[in-house]
């Protein structure tokens, strides 16, 4: 069976809401590595909650070989984007937005990983405020019709309360960011919210135009709460993530109020727990709930925190209100300290391999599945590509990572599938 291509993980975890093409996106997504990107515009110190949907779809891109660019609006948010709006959004000072984007930069280390071959960070005034005006109108707002740019649902909610000529210009200079990365990096796939499907297709259409070529948009359902209250909001306000701004102690609290019916969701969204753990809550009822509430604050936090905020979030929890320990069978806590975990250590599977077949190498899937860890190969290629399986704790990086003798620890290699199932390979 293959690996489940990162549209299947997208897909299943509720992240797809509206694309220009699905079937092709798809294929072109299972095919081969694909550059996506996903614009931020830069109106605030740091990043909230409501921005983590896009974050994490960047992540899941990224661990399934893709190459992720973040784009920090520093040249669009001069202007303002009217998306979403009802009123024209406060137009920022440049040393103020420059200020911003580089405190973005610093979050998105955390989720992402960048480099030579990692994700790739731009800004977009490093073009934008280059372009000579009079030559932008000829070469670019040729191709725009002004009675479709006025039925996009972003324009039509501001037409009564008024536009600003300002804001108007916003979906051109979207859909020129679109164009210059196709360009210049070669990305294909432009992400976002559901919020900026007319400036995605306004993109994809410029490229068209100007290039002959096809491109692709995707955008992510803008998250509420069961109840139907805004995403990351709370009495004392936004909820950030930036640390000063949002302690981890109030972040933990946060996804540990989580509401009943938003659980098995948030965990889908906001971890990369495999989703044939995740199923398991909507089974869950009252005190066990509220444990499967506890695992998504815990990783929520891990994820934008580090792990030692996250233990400390957990600790000052736990004894403020009796948070119990996670009961085995509810959800994986791998992350979890196994002091706040129910575990009997004596359970753990131990198995032994010949030293010659770990010397020689074997694929990390035929090894979780030759030793019953996983029920076959395909199950086993599965839990890799979703992200749960781990050697000496570490995850497994591709379904075919050789495990051999580097990864012996005093004769053993410790392998986990989730958070729960241990097995111990002896090797002799």
């Amino acid at each position: 069976m293959n690996v489940q291509s990162v549209w299947d993980v997208l897909s299943e975890r509720g992240f797809i809401e509206q694309t220009n093409d699905e079937e092709e996106i798809s294929r072109r997504l299972a095919s081969g590595p694909v550059s996506c990107y996903i614009g931020f515009d830069p109106t605030a110190s740091s990043l909230h909650v409501g921005s983590l949907v896009p974050i994490m779809a960047l992540a899941h891109m990224q661990r399934h070989g893709h190459k992720p660019i973040v784009l920090i609006g520093g040249g669009t948010a001069l202007i303002g984007d009217p998306s979403g709006k009802t009123e024209m959004r406060q137009i920022l000072s440049r040393e103020r937005i420059d200020q911003n984007a580089g405190c973005l930069q610093r979050q998105f280390e955390k989720y992402l990983t960048f480099g030579a071959n990692g994700a790739q960070m731009l800004n977009n005034a490093d073009w934008l405020t280059q372009l000579n005006y009079i030559s932008f109108l000829r070469d670019i707002g040729y191709y725009f019709s002004v009675n479709k740019m006025l039925s996009a649902e972003s324009y039509r909610m501001r037409l009564e309360r008024g536009l600003n000529f300002i804001e108007f210009n916003y979906m051109l200079l979207q859909a020129y960011d679109f164009l210059y990365l196709f360009q210049n990096n070669h990305c294909i796939l432009q992400m976002g919210g559901n919020d900026q499907w007319g400036n995605m297709l306004a993109g994809v259409d410029l490229i068209r135009r100007v290039e002959g070529k096809t491109v692709y948009c995707l955008t992510f359902p803008l998250i509420t709460t069961a109840s139907g209250g805004k995403m990351g909001k709370t009495e004392k306000g936004t909820v950030w993530l930036d640390g000063d701004l949002t302690t981890p102690y109030e972040y933990f609290q946060y996804w540990m109020n989580t509401e009943d019916g938003d659980v098995r969701r948030f965990l889908s969204f906001f971890t990369f727990l495999p989703m044939e753990e995740i199923r398991r809550v909507q089974e869950l009822k009252d005190a066990r709930l509220n444990v499967a509430k506890a695992v998504l604050a815990f990783e929520a936090t891990r994820i934008t925190h580090g792990q030692d905020a996250a233990v400390a979030a957990w600790k000052a929890s736990a004894a403020a209100f009796g948070l119990k320990p996670v009961e085995a069978g509810i959800l994986p806590a791998s992350s979890i300290p196994r002091d706040f975990t129910e575990q009997d250590n004596s359970a753990i599977t131990r198995v032994t391999v010949e030293r010659e077949r770990i010397e020689r190498g074997i694929p990390a899937f035929e090894l979780f599945a030759d030793i019953r860890l996983c029920a076959s190969r395909g199950e086993a290629r599965r839990l890799i590509s979703q992200g749960g399986a781990y050697i000496n704790d570490e995850p497994v990086s591709s379904f075919d990572q050789t495990v051999n003798s580097r990864f012996l620890r005093d004769g053993e290699i410790h392998l986990r599938k989730g958070k729960k199932r241990h097995f111990i390979v002896v090797v002799k």
